[in-house]
């Protein structure tokens, strides 16, 4: 069963779509071209092409990926990111430097720079050189000058087991009480599937990077190092996708613990 909206959301902490599904990455065997859940590889557009450009540099930003939005019409939300030095733009929800596009019949966000018609920028890629002798993924030490692969990878979307999707719930009980919005529950103990959509979410802080009445739709672990499926650097921490209560506008911001 595909996660549909749930009526019930008021704001980034509740759950807007049910079930919790994860977000399961494989590797696409030939270009996907279909409206599908993905990462990497070219936009699949449901209407007119509208690639974003970092509102500093006017580069256009770099495609992550497309994810499902719930509901009886058929929509996707398109990622967008800029890249510097090594860590991917975002951390600011409405500085234009992190996009989700929501097609078809979408709003642009008024913080977003949408490049003229034609406009194309880079895809999700795979590092294939080392990190430099003592670098991290946040000081811009890793090798850039390292040889890179464009990738593609088809986003299943599967059913958590009983156990983990219990888990995950109880996480985001214990941040809902720390918040002061719920009883007191025990520590949480269990798995965390970091890569869903769905579900009532949890986040590193404890509270979302945006405020009521955004709605969580998912959530994406970055992969900062060499030997990952693919490039994307959060600084160790998690990217989430919110839409707005008609599902027509994205946000989108990462944080770490």
């Amino acid at each position: 069963m595909a996660p549909q909206p749930t009526g019930t959301a008021t704001g980034p902490h509740d759950a807007a779509f049910l079930p919790r599904r994860e977000l399961s990455a494989r590797p696409a065997e030939q270009p996907i071209t279909e409206a599908v859940p993905k990462l990497g590889g070219e936009p699949c557009w449901l209407a007119e092409p509208a690639w974003p450009l970092s509102p500093d540099t006017g580069e256009p930003l770099v495609f992550i990926g497309q994810f499902p939005v719930p509901g009886e019409d058929e929509r996707l939300a398109y990622l967008f990111l800029a890249e510097e030095n090594g860590v991917m733009g975002g951390l600011d929800p409405e500085s234009g430097d992190g996009v989700l596009l929501v097609q078809p019949g979408g709003r642009v966000p008024p913080f977003a720079v949408i490049g003229p018609p034609g406009t194309h920028g880079r895809t999700l890629w795979r590092r294939d050189g080392r990190h430099s002798a003592g670098g991290s993924k946040t000081d811009g030490n890793h090798a850039d000058d390292a040889p890179t692969t464009p990738v593609e990878f088809h986003l299943d979307l599967l059913p958590l087991s009983p156990g983990a999707d219990r888990a995950m719930d109880q996480r985001a009980a214990f941040q809902r009480y720390l918040r002061g919005e719920g009883p007191e529950v025990p520590f949480p103990d269990g798995a965390h599937v970091y890569d869903h959509l769905g579900g009532v979410p949890s986040f590193p802080t404890g509270r979302a990077g945006v405020p009521a009445p955004w709605r969580y739709l998912f959530s994406l672990s970055d992969a900062p190092d060499d030997g990952d499926p693919y490039f994307l650097n959060f600084g160790y921490g998690v990217g989430f996708g919110f839409l707005s209560p008609d599902g027509l506008e994205g946000r989108f911001s990462w944080e770490n613990p």
